[in-house]
């Protein structure tokens, strides 16, 4: 069960919606169950993480803020942005959240490499760098030790949302995305390289693929 995982495509969705669906799949499963990564896309939205401060938001306008219990603090989602989450039993898999973090961060980076993007972590600031801009965010939350949350990776995006916050809570934290290092611009293209490396970090040798939330599709 620790070597399985269930690849589950949503598509386009509300950030609220798959959030509550996440709540609900880790408060409601048991060792039974499969571990399982989302790809999903959102409609623009501003999302606060526990350690969020209010100065970090500067002029968000028409896009909602949506107060959240991950960690960090805010960052925004939108059209062009592949989001993955992951409802992993790191109990089961016998790893720590440093231990997720850092395999994340690591399938990023062998990730973007397939493209010519030279990217690396920073000890400082979760998420992946390349040439000091930020081109992917992580915000995770463990839970009974249990994953949920995860990842937000810049494809092809408009970034002009990033500048109405302090993204991170990083005051003139630059955001970049594959599209303009010369990468993909197609979310569909990228989606076999990251699901690999994903799988590979994380030790996951059996995949099963699933369409939609099984709660409203």
């Amino acid at each position: 069960m620790e070597n399985s995982v269930i690849i589950r495509e949503l598509g386009r969705h509300d950030y609220v919606p798959v959030w509550k669906a996440m709540q609900a799949l880790t408060d409601e499963r048991d060792e039974s169950v499969m571990d399982e990564i989302w790809l999903v896309e959102h409609d623009p939205v501003f999302t606060q993480g526990q350690a969020g401060k209010a100065e970090h938001l500067l002029f968000p306008g028409e896009i909602p803020v949506v107060q959240v219990d991950r960690g960090g603090q805010v960052t925004y989602h939108g059209p062009g942005q592949q989001v993955a989450y992951f409802m992993i039993d790191l109990r089961r898999k016998n790893m720590g959240p440093r231990d997720l973090v850092s395999a994340i961060e690591n399938a990023i980076v062998d990730m973007l490499a397939i493209y010519g993007i030279e990217a690396t972590p920073r000890a400082d600031a979760p998420g992946v760098y390349t040439e000091d801009e930020k081109i992917c965010s992580l915000g995770l939350r463990i839970r009974k030790g249990k994953s949920f949350h995860g990842l937000a990776l810049n494809v092809n995006m408009d970034l002009e949302p990033f500048a109405r916050i302090n993204p991170c809570g990083y005051q003139g934290m630059i955001m970049t995305q594959i599209k303009d290092k010369g990468g993909p611009q197609d979310l569909e293209r990228i989606k076999p390289d990251l699901i690999d490396q994903l799988c590979e970090k994380l030790g996951y040798t059996k995949r099963l693929e699933q369409v939609g939330l099984e709660s409203s599709d």
